[in-house]
């Protein structure tokens, strides 16, 4: 049986997308996110594949497809930090609920990720504090791929919240990986004023080339120039992260200028501002980050599923482990909320799960940093757990919404005729003697 074929790739390929959308629709009705759906199927032809043998013996699925899975993740995150800005409006009525949303997001990071190295160092042999530090990160970051799609029913200011802390979750915590696997791959150490002049050097290149790619990309006439942005924005990405800087700023700072064309185009910038032609191009491109982040993280998802080792799950070190990280997640969560909201954190304590970025981070880690006693399971077991976590919350959240509709609507306030109130001889007697 010829099993690489041409069609038998394009069937394969077009059915894992016809049951991601599908996946898509039965998350809108039950809240369990599409991505679990999609880490099952990937597990279901792990197991068909493996039992049936149709691949050989000899290969190895995780070395095999590992390539194709970071190729994903990275233009994934690119996606996913893209679609995300271009929903970030800085409006004056927004400035403050961002940054509430950017100061939990960082704390939140922070504490998470020594607590979780604190634990890791502890538990896994041979675990130093510093190499801890760099595997709690990714365990750290929310995921905007698995948040951003599964608030949409949170009533608006709940949900414009988590999109905010999730994209922020994400940018700093890649921020703060790459700040300290590079801190360890430099034998000097790359310190904080390094790391902070990059991060402020890659902020102007970012608006620089923001704006030159508007100016240039408005007029163009060729239809297809908006895939011609997306492999710009790309080639930006890849050549900054060559030269060390921290490139997903630059994704971020395009989204936010292009969606907020009226802030940063003023004064005798906005001369240089074709309106029409600039919106067509946000239009044009929210619609293909949006599909093209679709592809991506469906692809992704069912290829991390078909690589992961099952056995691991099974685990009781791994199982403990990941049990301790989970429920310092949610500590942290519940003071931090608490702090900056009062009572009023339900449910957002409890949506905090963890996905591609996680993944992607995590396999970023270079060979020779790897601690042979980190079980990946435990990266699984997080990811499933604060997940199924967040769907009992929604499921929830939506529970009690309800039923504080049908209470509202089951008692209508009653009506009835206004009449006049009758004027008794008492009060007409009293009168008279007042006019008198």
């Amino acid at each position: 049986m010829e099993v690489f074929s041409t069609y038998n790739a394009i069937i394969e390929a077009s059915s894992i997308l016809i049951l991601s959308f599908f996946f898509g629709e039965i998350a809108k009705k039950t809240n369990i996110p599409s991505v679990l759906m999609l880490i099952v199927l990937g597990i279901l032809i792990q197991v068909v594949v493996t039992h049936t043998g149709i691949l050989g013996e000899s290969l190895d699925l995780e070395v095999a497809l590992l390539p194709i899975l970071k190729l994903l993740g990275t233009v994934g995150v690119i996606m996913i930090v893209l679609e995300a800005a271009l929903e970030l409006k800085l409006e004056k009525d927004k400035y403050w609920s961002i940054a509430k949303a950017l100061a939990i997001a960082l704390i939140c990071l922070l504490v998470s990720t020594y607590i979780a190295a604190l634990i890791l160092h502890q538990f896994v042999p041979d675990m130093s504090m510093k190499m801890a530090m760099l595997y709690a990160t990714p365990l750290s970051i929310l995921s905007s791929a698995i948040i951003i799609p599964s608030v949409s029913s949170l009533e608006p200011s709940k949900k414009e919240f988590h999109i905010y802390e999730s994209t922020f979750s994400d940018i700093l915590g890649i921020m703060l990986f790459y700040y300290l696997l590079g801190d360890m791959e430099s034998d000097h150490g790359g310190g904080f004023l390094q790391f902070s002049f990059t991060t402020l050097l890659t902020l102007v290149l970012a608006f620089v080339a923001s704006y030159l790619i508007i100016f240039v990309f408005q007029h163009i006439k060729s239809h297809a120039k908006l895939f011609l942005l997306i492999a710009v924005l790309l080639l930006l990405y890849a050549v900054a992260k060559k030269l060390h800087l921290s490139s997903l700023i630059i994704i971020l700072v395009f989204g936010l200028v292009i969606a907020n064309m009226g802030l940063f185009f003023r004064g005798r910038l906005g001369k240089y501002l074709i309106q029409d032609k600039a919106d067509h191009i946000y239009e044009g491109l929210h619609v293909i980050t949006l599909e093209s982040a679709f592809v991506v993280r469906t692809f992704f998802f069912v290829i991390f599923g078909v690589t992961i080792s099952l056995s691991s799950m099974l685990s009781i070190n791994v199982a403990l482990i990941s049990l301790a990280i989970i429920a310092s997640i949610y500590l942290i969560r519940w003071i931090i909320l608490a702090i900056f909201f009062g009572k009023d954190i339900m449910p957002q304590i409890f949506i905090g799960p963890r996905g591609l970025i996680t993944i992607l981070l995590f396999y970023s880690i270079p060979e020779e940093m790897l601690v042979p006693g980190f079980d990946k399971g435990i990266l699984l077991f997080v990811i499933i757990v604060t997940s199924l976590i967040m769907t009992w919350a929604l499921i929830r959240d939506k529970k009690v919404r309800s039923k504080e509709l049908r209470k509202a609507t089951s008692n209508p306030i009653e009506t009835a005729k206004w009449k006049a109130p009758s004027i008794t001889p008492a009060v007409k007697e009293k009168n008279h003697v007042e006019e008198e």
